[in-house]
């Protein structure tokens, strides 16, 4: 799915900028055609998208607050000697609220695996769960879905939480929870805690304030985010939409694009509101996308919100609260496709963004850069599964619907299902991301189908120029991606031909 044009020239770096070998890790990847010369606005989101957490030191911490929050309210102090283990969750996991697992499916709902705290469930204990190996992701009260980069360490917690009531002697294990005398935990109470728990994190400032104590330890400092959003500035009009409040995003962006010490470039010494032409707090996404909230101004010395509904002209560089995105496309005169917005979020950034306004979207995807590391230093084990694959189909090739024989495929399968498991731990415990063996997970599904673009990082654009055309490549179907460009030979004619003639 990348672009079929080829890489444009690097350009310059600043001076803080030390040039690094070209890779795919610079790439921008394509799903549908898009031509940058017709973006009149760029929007931003802030948190994973311009300000990059560092991982797993963010996780750790995020991880850490979450579990004395929920010794706080009851749950017993041993569960604080769990520790962050990135190697564990991936996003794009459902966590289901019935039985406590966490299940990796396709777009349809069909398991590609299954575990149950660190218990990776298998053959008939996965069907005892879910018959025919098959969810109904509708329902969205029992199952829900973990797809955001804020939710690896609520799906790592959930897994603890599960393995450390399971071999709890106290508690007796029971088929929705854990019992213990006349108390019954279910699994469905223990995810509302982790929510509420997640939330007070973040609501409260707990989180927040052991960050902005260390911002270099705990948000990565790029220097060509300041070179690239001025280039954007020159080239059309731009706007933040976060959900943090104002002085944290003051204080994030502040340090992201300062670089006035021991620097001369005139672009490192901008005010960060200067990069903008609109900026939004409080955004709420994704109720940002639909009816929104009320439009206030923010007074930037105090962080305060103005008192009443802001009715007045734009004003450059001036800072508002809530709002919807019906707003942004006013103030700025801009609409529809002359708009790309960048996100993180799959749902709140790029699905609301495209369905609700019609804006062209990139979604930056971190895993990228890893899912893309194996991708070419495994290749061997892709070419192993494709040539077990067409080994699978050469037992088929000569036999049709009068063929009595079954070819023994009992050994051929286990290949397939060795070789999956070995790629799927070149990822990480719970598999790659996009895939599982060779077929696509759920997040995949998404990420094609709603995201025009798509890369590691938005930094990737300083690669390219303004006037790029990224192009997709031919989305083709099963029967056009397997037959070849080739004529019919006339003895097959022929025998169709005769064939046509005894059904008639």
């Amino acid at each position: 799915m990348g672009s079929v044009l080829p890489e444009p020239p690097c350009p310059a770096a600043p001076e803080p900028v030390k040039p690094v070998k070209r890779g795919f890790h610079r790439r921008i990847f394509v799903n549908r055609s898009l031509a940058l010369e017709k973006i009149k606005c760029f929007g931003f989101d802030m948190d994973y998208t311009l300000a990059v957490y560092t991982s797993p030191d963010y996780e750790e911490l995020t991880f850490e607050l979450l579990l004395e929050r929920l010794v706080s309210i009851g749950y017993p102090p041993e569960i604080l000697e769990y520790k962050y283990d990135p190697a564990f969750p991936t996003r794009g996991l459902i966590f289901d609220a019935r039985y406590g697992n966490l299940l990796k499916v396709d777009s349809h709902g069909n398991l590609l695996a299954c575990a149950h705290g660190f218990h990776f469930l298998k053959g008939s204990e996965i069907w005892n769960y879910y018959p025919n190996k098959f969810i109904q992701r509708d329902d969205t009260k029992r199952f829900h879905i973990l797809n955001t980069l804020f939710n690896l360490t609520e799906t790592y917690l959930l897994a603890c939480l599960v393995d450390f009531f399971t071999g709890f002697s106290r508690y007796t294990n029971c088929e929705t929870g854990y019992r213990q005398g006349n108390l019954f935990m279910s699994f469905r109470s223990m995810y509302q805690d982790v929510r509420e728990a997640m939330d007070y994190v973040h609501l409260s400032g707990c989180l927040k304030e052991k960050m902005l104590k260390n911002l270099e330890k705990y948000v990565v400092k790029d220097p060509r985010i300041p070179l690239l959003l001025s280039r954007m500035k020159d080239a059309g009009k731009m706007f933040l939409a976060t959900n943090s409040d104002y002085n944290y995003t003051d204080a994030i962006m502040t340090y992201l694009l300062d670089f006035s010490e021991g620097n001369t470039h005139k672009s490192q010494h901008r005010p960060w509101r200067s990069y903008f032409d609109l900026i939004v707090v409080d955004t709420r996404k994704p109720l940002f996308f639909a009816e929104g909230t009320v439009l206030r101004q923010v007074n930037i010395d105090t962080g305060k919100l103005r008192i009443g509904t802001y009715t007045g002209p734009h004003q450059h560089c001036a800072v508002y609260s809530g709002g919807s995105s019906d707003m942004i496309c006013d103030l700025l005169g801009v609409k529809g496709k002359e708009i790309l917005y960048i996100g993180d979020h799959i749902f709140g950034d790029i699905l609301k963004s495209k369905k609700r306004q019609g804006w062209r979207t990139f979604l930056v995807v971190p895993e990228v850069a890893k899912e893309l590391t194996v991708w070419t230093e495994k290749s061997e084990l892709f070419d192993e599964l494709r040539r077990l694959d067409a080994l699978l189909a050469e037992l088929y090739q000569h036999l049709d619907s009068g063929s009595s024989e079954c070819p023994d495929i009992s050994s051929i399968k286990k290949q397939i299902q060795k070789v999956t498991h070995e790629m799927d731990m070149c990822y990480g415990k719970m598999g790659s991301l996009f895939h599982c063996g060779s077929r696509q997970t759920l997040f995949a599904n998404q990420l094609m189908r709603y995201a025009d673009l798509y890369a590691a990082s938005f930094v990737n654009f300083l690669y390219y120029p303004f006037s790029y055309v990224f192009r997709a490549p031919a989305a083709l179907m099963p029967h056009e991606s397997t037959v070849e460009h080739i004529k019919m030979e006339t003895t097959e004619m022929d025998f169709m031909h005769q064939l046509r003639q005894q059904m008639e």
